[in-house]
């Protein structure tokens, strides 16, 4: 309910009073991960970076001084964090306790995570068996199958960032996204080309095809997390983007106020649909608003 009511005081205060204050953090635990997936710019094999129980308590009293008030834990893969006796569900504790209202963590879902206390989950699929394995490793979509059976978690989703290599495989993901009983909608995005990753970039003619596969399944009723105005502004990236609506703190301590993308110079070819949706928010768009509702207060908002 406490997000329920302060989601439109916050939407007021940054559509007409232009007070910019984040709204959700993206808070990097550590770049220690079980995977070496392809379109990865992030995780480091040796000498990872693995944050303090203190720090990110620091962080995130920092972040809810800047008014943000939604964290996503991430990593390299969030769920292997550990400091002493405390595990990923104490930093979930430990943002309730600081004030956030929900906390989220996004994982590879390559180990067990029966038991998470996280208010909602996103499990990273990148297409149906073969698809998602070329991407991320031999076995892994076998692993995730099956953790995703085993976490019994009433909010766990999946999400899908398409590349130049899965795109093919989009239609069945969506498929099984809305097939599966475990799982509760799928989130979809592109690949953003960030240094070493270049080769994975989908042209925008396949995209803007793509995108209206989606749009289809979307109408028909499938359950899509994206809004249908929000995709179509990801056909080709004509808009401007509020991205100071997530602040990041990455695995070494760095504090961005927008996504890492703008400092890498690749906003042009951005794939993260949460851009299209945060600027069709801003221009009212109905089946934007119905969506990120839904998204942030999903026990109060119907499906």
């Amino acid at each position: 309910m406490k997000s329920l009511l302060y989601l439109p005081f916050w939407f007021f205060k940054a559509k007409f009073l232009k007070i910019k204050k984040p709204l959700q953090t993206v808070l990097f635990i550590s770049d220690q991960c079980n995977l070496k997936c392809k379109h990865c710019s992030i995780y480091q094999l040796s000498n990872p970076n693995i944050k303090a129980y203190e720090q990110i308590k620091e962080e995130l009293e920092y972040s809810y001084r800047l008014g943000s008030r939604f964290v996503d834990f991430e990593g390299g893969e969030p769920t292997l964090w550990r400091d002493g006796d405390k595990d990923l569900n104490s930093l979930i504790r430990l943002s309730k306790k600081t004030g956030f209202y929900s906390a989220t963590i996004t994982t590879n879902a390559q180990t067990p995570f029966a038991g998470s206390e996280a208010d909602s989950i996103w499990v990273s699929l990148d297409g149906l068996g073969a698809y998602h394995d070329e991407i991320r490793g031999k076995g892994a979509f076998d692993r995730l199958v099956k953790n995703i059976a085993t976490a019994s978690h009433p909010h766990l989703s999946v999400n899908m960032t398409i590349n130049s290599q899965n795109y093919v495989s989009v239609d069945e993901t969506i498929e099984f996204a809305k097939n599966n009983p475990h799982i509760k909608s799928i989130s979809l995005n592109f690949h953003t080309p960030f240094k070493g990753t270049e080769s994975l970039f989908l042209e925008w003619e396949k995209r803007s095809e793509v995108i209206d596969l989606i749009i289809k399944k979307k109408k028909a009723g499938y359950p899509i997390m994206n809004s249908v105005s929000g995709l179509k502004l990801m056909k080709n990236n004509s808009f401007y983007p509020e991205c100071w609506v997530t602040n990041f703190i990455m695995s070494d301590g760095t504090r961005l106020a927008e996504c890492q993308g703008k400092a890498a110079g690749i906003c042009d070819h951005c794939g993260f649909s949460m851009a299209g949706e945060m600027n069709s928010v801003f221009n009212l768009k109905p089946d934007t608003i119905l969506a990120g509702m839904k998204l942030r207060a999903p026990e109060k908002i119907s499906t």
